[in-house]
């Protein structure tokens, strides 16, 4: 990996600005984006670690087309399976701590179900004290998958914007996503959250609300990732010609 691709700035993803810029990115073209993002994501959890990779790819792809001022186009969209293979590289990966917590969880709970529940016409005290287990230990079940995901998104929100911007591979881009995310450990934390309780806001607006808040999610991270890796090649306009004088 060229050392100029592993530069980094550090401390500037403020949570609060990140999401007011990324409204302000989208907001003129804000159904576009909405379409782009709820195809991208039922596609992409069609067959999950396989195609949310790809997905993810371009819809960054237009997100950041929108920052260069860039006419975007929802076709773009798919030209995420450009990346197809690191993009399945970033997802597998990223998808080993979930899998590594749900699937023993899962097996603890048949376990319990199996041994604590009761049989033979139970009692009402009985019953009562086994729902009270299975409930508690569901809630328990959801807190530690909430907090796994939560710790796996940190270190692994920027790995799919350097794949389509700075073209690394899959690898390159975890690593390097890791060690920005740790230079950017409480920003990033606190966007995830922020962007946690709009989802939360969007669930009790008759569920549909957390689809609408989906764009200005992916808008969000966009703004701290480019705050975080800023554009390598910055255009400048022309010098201004010079005066009439110097041509005499």
């Amino acid at each position: 990996m060229n050392p100029n691709m592993s530069e980094f700035h550090s401390g500037v993803v403020a949570p609060v600005e990140c999401l007011k810029e990324g409204w302000a990115l989208i907001k003129n073209q804000y159904w576009l984006f909405l379409g782009i993002s709820l195809v991208g994501m039922l596609i992409g959890s069609a067959v999950p670690i396989i195609l949310i990779g790809p997905m993810m790819c371009g819809i960054f792809l237009c997100l950041f087309s929108k920052m260069r001022n860039e006419k975007v186009e929802f076709a773009a969209l798919f030209k995420g399976f450009d990346y197809f293979v690191q993009g399945l590289i970033v997802a597998a990966i990223k998808a080993i701590p979930m899998i590594i917590v749900i699937v023993p969880s899962y097996l603890i709970m048949f376990v319990v179900m199996a041994t604590t529940m009761p049989r033979n016409h139970p009692t009402p005290d009985e019953t009562s004290a086994f729902m009270a287990s299975f409930f508690g230990f569901e809630l328990l079940f959801v807190a530690v998958i909430i907090i796994v995901g939560i710790v796996v998104e940190i270190f692994f929100i920027f790995a799919f914007p350097l794949i389509v911007d700075r073209n690394l591979s899959g690898l390159e881009a975890i690593k390097l996503g890791i060690k920005a995310s740790k230079a950017n450990f409480g920003g990033v934390l606190g966007l995830l959250l922020l962007n946690a309780a709009l989802g939360v806001a969007g669930v009790l607006c008759c569920f549909v609300g957390v689809y609408f808040v989906l764009p200005v999610t992916f808008a969000a991270h966009a703004v701290a990732y480019r705050r975080v890796f800023p554009e390598r090649f910055q255009s400048f306009p022309p010098p201004p010609p010079p005066p009439a004088s110097w041509a005499t």
